[in-house]
């Protein structure tokens, strides 16, 4: 039987690039989202891709939805969390809520969802969590010590879990993307756009889809003995 894949942030950007992959390489799949239901309604009529609505900030919503989702295509066997938000705002004028928005979401939400479905992974011997990170949790970028944090403490945890789930059969990886060009990236002054292409040594920004080829990769068998690792994919821009 083809394994279930759920993707937080899973209907639009790269987190829809990685749905659409797994799909492809044979997975049933779940696409979380939080706001967006027209993007996600739309999503879904030209993917085929059922999507499902949940704050990945929100403990308990992460428990019911990964419920529904499991009651609907079976048991989790491949979780990417991918879902993640911006708030940026130089230090000194950050506020709480702007870091907590950020840190609940992009930190907690990967303990959030993975917390819920490590269970059944350890009993079934089996399972891949894969966290999307990000070039800034690695170097850093003023104006974003919230999202730098929390994408840095992705890493973190997935190097403990991955220590924790090794002798069950459950590898915990990240992925760290440079500058991609999604809708949001797109929509940056041109200007903004050339000087960030202009720091990246292969010279173009990257594409969803090269995202969602690593995420592939990760959760097949195949990656079975590459645990507790960073694949960084950002063009030379930065390397570790």
């Amino acid at each position: 039987m083809a394994r279930v894949a759920l993707v937080t942030g899973g209907s639009r950007g790269i987190g829809a690039a990685i749905s659409i992959a797994l799909r492809d390489a044979g997975y049933k799949v779940a696409a979380n989202y939080a706001g967006n239901d027209e993007a996600a309604s739309a999503f879904t009529t030209e993917t085929g891709i059922p999507v499902y609505k949940w704050s990945v900030a929100d403990y308990d919503a992460c428990v019911a939805g990964i419920a529904k989702v499991e009651a609907d295509l079976g048991p989790v066997e491949v979780l990417v969390n991918n879902a993640g938000i911006t708030r940026d705002a130089m230090f000194h004028r950050m506020t709480r809520e702007q870091w907590n928005e950020v840190i609940n979401t992009n930190l907690n939400g990967a303990f959030n969802m993975t917390h819920p479905v490590w269970s059944g992974m350890r009993d079934r011997k089996f399972g891949r969590v894969i966290t999307i990170s990000s070039i800034n949790g690695q170097k850093g970028q003023m104006g974003q010590a919230n999202y730098s944090a929390a994408k840095a403490g992705d890493i973190g945890f997935t190097k403990a879990l991955a220590q924790e789930g090794a002798k069950a059969g459950i590898t915990v990886n990240v992925i760290a993307p440079g500058y991609i060009g999604t809708d949001m990236v797109m929509a940056v002054p041109e200007k903004v756009r050339e000087s960030i292409i202009a720091q990246i040594p292969v010279g173009r920004l990257g594409e969803p889809a090269e995202i969602a080829r690593c995420v592939v990769f990760l959760a097949s068998d195949e990656a079975g003995f590459i645990t507790g690792s960073t694949l960084t994919a950002n063009g030379g821009q930065y390397i570790t």
